[in-house]
């Protein structure tokens, strides 16, 4: 616990720092322009493609039907937006997640490494290639979970705890990975992930939670049809600082538990002088050879025979 605690703190007190504030817009960039792309080719036609899907049941058109009677207008034309808007959120929230995994995260691991741990050894037991496989491995096995779960998202309480639970995972897998691939071996962090799975899937879920306030910005944005393209940016960039800071807390927790892994195990450097020392020959025991003493005839007032 105390090593969960010490290492969020930490990470908020590092997410206040210019650089990494500076280096979440990067990833908020990139992911605004891509929205803005798709916005400007897609929009209409996907709106009018959602707009046709719901009209499209008989029973939904009675219930819209229904809904004008009640004097709410045409109720499809604020539906589709919103519904358009709810299906492309988990695509932007995952690819905003691997923007900040390729981009942001090797250098927030570097700045804490430098900063705490700079005489941590590198045994680099997680190439680029392997973080990308296992991120893209991830992510589907996140994105199939998604999908399996979404009628259950019918179920009020489901949907608030659902989601979070999902990105979590998918936070827990991606990120402790990341902290430990330049400094861990292999068998070094297979060792942690068994022994930290509890902690470092808390750390998951409670960044999952975290992400999922934003939410509300794309509800506004959905709804505030003016405001799009203000609100979507906002929204990305703060799931950016939200990553960003996940990112921070397990480079904190991931390469504090490394240390402690290796000084249990003994292999935490100690003074040259402990390591390989040759005992003192004036301490008993000394396996180094006593100084050679004079013959007893040589000593003085030695008698001769």
């Amino acid at each position: 616990m105390g090593l969960l605690f010490d290492s969020f703190w930490r990470a908020a007190a590092y997410c206040l720092r210019p650089r990494v504030m500076a280096m979440s817009l990067l990833p908020l960039l990139l992911m605004a322009g891509l929205g803005l792309a798709l916005g400007y080719f897609y929009w209409d036609a996907a709106v009018r493609s959602m707009r046709a899907l719901l009209e499209a049941s008989d029973w939904l058109a009675s219930f819209w039907g229904w809904l004008q009677g009640w004097g709410l207008g045409d109720v499809t034309s604020v539906m589709a937006p919103l519904m358009v808007v709810i299906v492309v959120m988990p695509v932007l929230v995952v690819l905003s997640l691997l923007v900040v995994a390729v981009l942001m995260t090797p250098a927030l691991v570097e700045l804490v490494a430098q900063r705490r741990f700079p005489s941590l050894e590198r045994k680099r037991g997680g190439s680029f290639a392997a973080s990308i496989a296992w991120s893209l491995g991830s992510t589907v096995l996140a994105l199939v979970a998604l999908a399996v779960s979404v009628p259950l998202w019918l179920v009020p309480p489901l949907v608030l705890i659902l989601p979070p639970l999902i990105w979590g995972w998918l936070t827990y897998r991606v990120m402790a990975f990341d902290a430990l691939a330049e400094h861990a071996s292999k068998e070094e962090r297979m060792a942690l992930f068994h022994r930290h799975r509890n902690s470092l899937l808390g750390i998951g879920i409670l960044t999952g939670f975290l992400g999922a306030a934003p939410s509300i910005v794309w509800a506004s944005a959905a709804v505030f049809a003016v405001a799009f393209f203000v609100l979507i940016p906002v929204a990305i960039w703060i799931y950016t600082v939200v990553f960003a800071f996940s990112s921070l807390w397990f480079a904190h927790y991931c390469l504090a538990a490394l240390q402690q892994l290796r000084a249990r195990a003994g292999g935490s450097p100690g003074p040259a002088s402990d390591a390989g020392a040759a005992p003192d020959s004036r301490l008993p025991g000394s396996a180094t050879p006593a100084r050679e003493l004079p013959a007893p005839d040589s000593l003085p007032g030695a008698s001769q025979p």
